[in-house]
């Protein structure tokens, strides 16, 4: 039997009005989300436990199998293994965003704009990143390449502070949401005057573009220490997924990553490379479980842009989700397949929330007919209803 989970970033939502009162998920075309729920279970799982933070770092590692409540050390550790930062144990790991902020006003009276500058390529952050390093690096502080706008700050000796996700104050004056620590915040200071007038953030302005005019530092934790998949589970696993983060937990858990050409985390990514290489993996390369990771519902999510959200759902239906299943049909192998959301990323409020998920489990050897489809609906009528989403693989390799 293999297994493979493909998980949509932020896809859940909430009524929307203007779609007749339903959810992106509920109005999209997905026939072959349809064609799976009629013969799947389905149901809801709460991916966040009570108390905790609805990021995709907590989300995710449950959905891995990892109790958050054990596990959970901080977003950015889990962001630095994936670049090959070698953290040392008194290390604490920063998340550094290239974001968009406006130009008005002193620093803390200027609004921000974009969490992710227009989802900026990461050569166009590289260039920039090297400006702010030139300028803000030194031994205590030491600045590290992510993937597009996410980067990484290590702060040797460093403290776990509190500090905010951008996407939670889009649209914000962001005075209030400055680091506490002063030299944090006046790194963030200093970055924009680094970066408002690099060369590069002034042809962006000249193409349409959001300029990268700011660091934004969040996300701050201590190095991880994630039991093997392999020993907890018994099966070979290989995650497939653009961004960081999940790059990282795969790390953490002694997974491997594969790496698609193409693959961006942004609504235009490389959906068919990414299914393709899950098929491959499951059905030649040896691999039990595979992990696919598509990150441009949330993206849409924080944008608030409704009918990008939809097109990155019936992508995800369409370019992966149908594409697996039919490979995996074709390559003749038994599978189980676990199709669900990390979090919620409502269009209303373009942020996380903690409200449980809907999950289809489809299992290629059994086929009970029912009329279910699957949405947060139609999954919330349904007697299926897990409170611990940690839980999930295990229910996942039940058979």
């Amino acid at each position: 039997m293999k297994y493979v989970v493909i998980l949509g970033d932020g896809m859940a939502d909430e009524p929307i009005a203007r779609l007749d009162g339903k959810t992106p998920l509920e109005y999209a075309d997905t026939p072959a989300m349809d064609e799976l729920a009629r013969v799947s279970e389905i149901g809801m799982v709460r991916t966040i436990p009570e108390g905790m933070s609805p990021g995709s770092d907590t989300a995710n590692l449950s959905v891995m199998g990892y109790d958050p409540k054990i596990y959970y050390t901080g977003r950015s550790p889990l962001e630095a293994l994936s670049i090959g930062v070698d953290m040392k144990a008194d290390d604490v790991a920063i998340r550094c965003n290239l974001v968009t902020l406006s130009e008005e006003g002193a620093y803390g009276e200027k609004t921000i704009i974009d969490h992710s500058s227009d989802e900026i390529s990461t050569e166009d952050a590289g260039v920039l990143l090297d400006a702010v390093r030139r300028e803000l690096e030194n031994d205590t502080y030491r600045f590290y390449l992510g993937t597009s706008y996410r980067h990484c700050l290590i702060w040797a000796k460093g403290s776990v502070v509190e500090l905010t996700p951008p996407h939670d104050v889009l649209g914000q004056v962001i005075g209030d949401y400055l680091p506490q620590d002063a030299i944090l915040r006046q790194m963030q200071e200093r970055s924009y005057e680094i970066l408002s007038r690099h060369p590069l953030n002034l042809e962006r302005k000249r193409q349409g573009k959001n300029p990268a005019n700011s660091i934004w530092f969040w996300g701050a934790g201590t190095r991880p220490d994630l039991s093997s998949f392999y020993e907890k589970y018994h099966k070979r696993g290989v995650m497939i997924s653009a961004v960081d983060l999940l790059k990282g937990i795969a790390v953490g858990a002694g997974m491997d990553n594969i790496s698609v050409e193409g693959a961006n985390g942004g609504l235009h990514t490389n959906y068919e490379g990414k299914a393709r290489a899950a098929v491959k993996a499951l059905s030649l390369d040896g691999y039990d479980f595979a992990y696919i990771h598509v990150e441009a519902p949330d993206e849409m999510g924080h944008q608030g842009s409704v009918e990008r959200k939809i097109q990155a759902i019936e992508n995800l239906d369409q370019r992966v989700i149908r594409l697996v299943k039919e490979g995996l049909d074709e390559a003749n192998v038994p599978y189980r397949m676990l199709v669900l959301p990390d979090h919620p990323t409502p269009i209303r409020v373009r942020t996380h929330t903690a409200d449980p998920v809907p999950y289809l489990l489809y299992d290629s050897s059994r086929k009970e007919e029912h009329s279910y489809h699957y949405n947060e609906k139609e999954a919330a009528l349904t007697d299926h209803k897990l409170a611990e989403g940690w839980m999930m693989m295990e229910r996942l390799f039940a058979e």
